[in-house]
């Protein structure tokens, strides 16, 4: 006798609105696939482009990961402190300084670099920035919300966690700052502090395996689906006293 497919009640069920969420979730992760990979490659071309100068009015996401040039001079009356920075395995900090533009644009948040802690557990002594007018090198970053795991900063005592840029132009007695932090380039002595070319890029882009497994999870469940009822099938055909 020939068998027919009939899908029992519950296992289909069970099937259909499984089958759906893995395959949405496949193609999810297909989408953010096409998402971070444009993302890296708007990164890398814009720290392997020439050095660009930063403009009064940034209006333009593309300015995050951006080599930039910008002019001005250092206000060296203030400098924020970022806690808990970590340089090639040793804890320190890094230096945040207001650059009072020439153009008149607002205010630029440059970070000057990384500063060990000496023994005591506090900075130890670093450079001032430069007198007068200087044109700064770096790369343009849109700051990152607080993390949900860092302090909030405290202004009052100038412990800074992560960049508020407003609360840091308020600090300074600034009406306003660049939404942007210029984190400046290396200098040619290493030894000396800050140390510059802190920019971290860590975009892991593991959505195409992500993908994969989905899809592989709702290739299984379908695989499953079908045996079930091939043996139920089989089981039928045989009889109970078979």
């Amino acid at each position: 006798m020939r068998s027919r497919f009939r899908p029992e009640f519950w296992p289909t069920v069970f099937l259909v609105p499984a089958l759906a969420l893995m395959l949405g979730l496949g193609v999810w992760q297909l989408e953010r696939l096409a998402w971070k990979t444009d993302l890296i490659d708007r990164i890398e071309r814009g720290l392997s482009a020439p050095p660009a100068p930063l403009p009064a009015t940034i209006d333009d996401p593309g300015f995050d990961y951006r080599h930039v040039t910008v002019t001005g001079r250092f206000d060296a009356v203030h400098a924020f402190p970022l806690l808990a920075r970590v340089h090639d395995g040793a804890a320190g900090i890094q230096v945040v300084t207001p650059l009072i533009r020439d153009d008149g644009g607002p205010a630029v948040m440059v970070n000057r670099g990384w500063v060990p802690l000496g023994p005591d557990g506090k900075p130890i002594a670093y450079d001032t920035p430069p007198e007068g007018t200087v044109t700064v090198e770096g790369v343009a970053r849109r700051p990152l919300p607080q993390g949900w795991m860092q302090p909030d900063n405290s202004p009052a005592t100038n412990e800074w966690f992560w960049v508020d840029l407003q609360a840091m132009a308020g600090a300074a007695g600034l009406d306003r700052a660049a939404p942007v932090v210029v984190e400046q380039a290396a200098g040619s002595d290493a030894t000396r502090f800050p140390i510059g070319g802190q920019t971290q890029v860590d975009l892991p882009n593991d959505h195409l395996q992500y993908a994969i497994t989905w899809f592989g999870f709702a290739a299984i469940l379908i695989a499953i689906y079908l045996l079930h009822h091939l043996r139920r099938g089989r089981a039928a055909r045989k009889g109970p006293d078979a």
